[in-house]
């Protein structure tokens, strides 16, 4: 089967599946899939209440320059964020907290680190991949997360391979129609290069391109 032109989106009516290295579903069980030797992105395709989409639009209005770092616990999340929230976004905070905890629980930590930050432009323009065990990543609002399938990369092209090129002259991937994107609202785990088993395999990803006066707000938890 040829998955070089896999449309992630076009699989959005299905419940769950795997497709090469990747697995999705509209259950957060989807995660613990991660642990299976092949897969390095599992994507919780789920709908956003209506309560969190406009918290979002009015923390965005009351936040046009947010960014956040901090260490939780499962136990103290919801509190130590809302209280940067200044106690109100009571939603997000709510979502930041139940994230937290199924990502400490998955992994089985007593700490994650989170960032929340309002971006207008691409934090990480060119694809690359991480050097860490296992990242979540969400985006609140905008466009979210561009990706490759890791059957269609040419992981000599990442970084210094690329001889100075872009990412479509380097050959790091064949066609524009490679590259996936996550939905706005999706929740993904991507697993890099410390991930025993894993040190060419992690996932090849980039920030989207903003268009002008467009914010976009993520939010990743790492070990």
């Amino acid at each position: 089967m040829n998955k070089k032109n896999l449309n992630i989106t076009s699989k959005r009516g299905q419940a769950e599946g795997i497709s090469g290295h990747m697995s999705y579903g509209k259950q957060p069980t989807v995660f613990s899939d991660i642990y299976q030797e092949n897969i390095n992105i599992a994507i919780w395709q789920r709908q956003r209440p209506d309560a969190l989409k406009y918290s979002v639009k009015e923390f965005l209005t009351l936040n046009p320059t947010f960014e956040k770092e901090m260490i939780l616990t499962p136990q103290d999340t919801f509190s130590r964020v809302s209280e940067s929230f200044d106690n109100n976004m009571t939603e997000i905070s709510e979502d930041i907290a139940e994230l937290v905890d199924m990502f400490c629980y998955l992994f089985e930590l007593k700490q994650a680190g989170m960032r929340l930050k309002v971006l207008d432009k691409a934090m990480c323009p060119k694809f690359h991949v991480d050097k860490v065990l296992c990242r979540l990543v969400t985006t609140y609002q905008g466009i979210a997360t561009e990706w490759l399938p890791h059957e269609v990369v040419d992981q000599t092209k990442l970084g210094w391979g690329c001889n100075g090129l872009p990412d479509s002259e380097s050959g790091l991937y064949q066609s524009e129609s490679d590259i996936q994107e996550l939905v706005c609202g999706d929740v993904a785990l991507f697993k890099g290069t410390l991930w025993e088993g894993n040190e060419n395999a992690g996932l090849v990803h980039r920030s989207p391109e903003l268009i002008t006066n467009e914010k976009r707000l993520i939010l990743t938890l790492d070990f």
